[in-house]
């Protein structure tokens, strides 16, 4: 910590980046959840035409993210983490605002698009914060309570927003993004009384493009964030289209934002525990408990494509997710730990960069099976991200073998 700053810095910052990453993710999630309604014009039913339109408008946000997020972790590596979290909040705030006054495809499709530039700049320059400021045997702690402020925030928003599906008519839909654009301002209002009138908010660096390359393009950094981009490619697809699909099969809406709402509950009890597990028994074995959790998941998922709803696959689905819910907090942490802090955030962005490319390519590719087989397009799809999140974490394994090995025979 620098000797001019006051002593409660690191506490404040991360107490400031804990809740602007609440109140933007409950944005984003409040808008997403409503977001194929807002587009098609009414809010239940989909067919293969209405998944094409509304894949590509939700594609272009991560594709704006993954263009773009690479350059605003190089931004907050050189001009400080929160002028570029403070600039990405007031862009998605009014990216949100412009939305509720058009369904134009084409100019909801531009707002999507700048609306990814901001979420990758708020999101690569919050982990740095939580990066440096988090001591290292409490990192997997930290991150553990940045990941539960960031999902409650998200599941909050979405139970929200599909209850909103049922409560309001679909003309009233562009209240919900005023909304959430409001929940934005209110996220940027508490960062700045919690930061304001400190040195530390706006820390310069020495910049070295050659140091930021070789932070980035590293076989154990990739090897973390690879993961990733597997992972979103199941859940950028759940984000968009859950809400309509699930009031198409006959499930009410406020059933949906009841039980988002104790996943929620859930998240923000077991985050901190499984990040703080996570410092204790080590990054890597936390994160081979979630990889087992997502791949029963895909399982179980498959199984209720075909079977519906049973009681008992929906009581393993479950389980299955409190154990993927492993993987984040030790994921975060580990990705902090090969850090350093001159290119932190740059590091950070490639996690980022991971989960938005990750996006993408799943809804062109669940969209796709979708469309040419049906059912059996759905189960080829988790089966692939069961069978390359298996894969990628047995590479993570022996890459940490073989250094374990190698630091023996020194």
């Amino acid at each position: 910590m620098d000797e001019s700053e006051p002593p409660d810095a690191p506490k404040r910052e991360l107490r400031a980046v804990l809740g602007a990453t609440f109140f933007v993710r409950f944005g984003f999630g409040l808008t997403v959840s409503v977001f194929a309604s807002y587009i098609l014009g009414r809010s239940q039913g989909l067919d293969t035409g209405s998944v094409g339109l509304v894949g590509l408008i939700a594609a272009l946000s991560p594709i704006g993210e993954f263009s773009t997020v690479l350059a605003s972790g190089l931004a907050a590596d050189r001009y400080g983490r929160f002028p570029v979290l403070r600039l990405g909040m007031v862009v998605a705030a009014a990216a949100l605002a412009v939305a509720s006054f058009s369904r134009s495809p084409w100019l909801l499709g531009s707002l999507n698009l700048i609306f990814g530039v901001a979420s990758g700049a708020i999101l690569a320059s919050s982990l740095a914060v939580v990066g440096d400021r988090a001591k290292a045997t409490e990192r997997g702690r930290e991150m553990g309570l940045f990941d539960a402020m960031n999902l409650l925030g998200w599941i909050l928003g979405f139970a929200i927003g599909f209850g909103l599906l049922d409560a309001v008519p679909n003309d009233s839909l562009p209240w919900v993004f005023r909304l959430g654009s409001a929940a934005l301002v209110a996220g940027l209002a508490f960062t700045l009384a919690s930061v304001t009138g400190s040195a530390f908010v706006a820390r310069k660096v020495v910049f070295d493009l050659s140091r930021v390359r070789a932070a980035v393009l590293r076989r154990d950094v990739l090897s973390v964030v690879l993961p990733w981009l597997v992972i979103y490619m199941l859940i950028g697809t759940a984000f968009v289209f859950l809400g309509t699909a699930s009031t198409g099969a006959g499930l009410p809406a406020r059933y949906l934002a009841a039980l988002i709402g104790g996943g929620g509950l859930v998240l923000l009890a077991t985050q901190p525990y499984l990040g703080h597990l996570a410092d204790r028994f080590g990054r890597f074995r936390l994160m081979s408990v979630g990889t087992v959790g997502f791949v029963l998941l895909m399982v179980i998922a498959a199984l209720l494509a075909n079977f519906g709803a049973q009681p008992v696959l929906l009581g393993a689905a479950g389980v299955s997710i409190l154990l993927a819910l492993a993987y984040g907090p030790a994921a975060l942490a580990a990705l902090a730990d090969l850090s350093e802090s001159l290119t932190r955030a740059t590091t950070m962005a490639v996690y980022t960069l991971m989960i938005s490319l990750g996006m993408i390519l799943g809804l062109a590719a669940s969209t796709g099976l979708f469309a040419a087989l049906g059912t059996t397009g759905l189960d080829l799809f988790f089966g692939a991200i069961g069978a390359a999140l298996v894969a990628l974490t047995l590479l993570r394994y022996r890459d940490l073998r073989r250094a374990r090995v190698a630091g023996a025979m020194v």
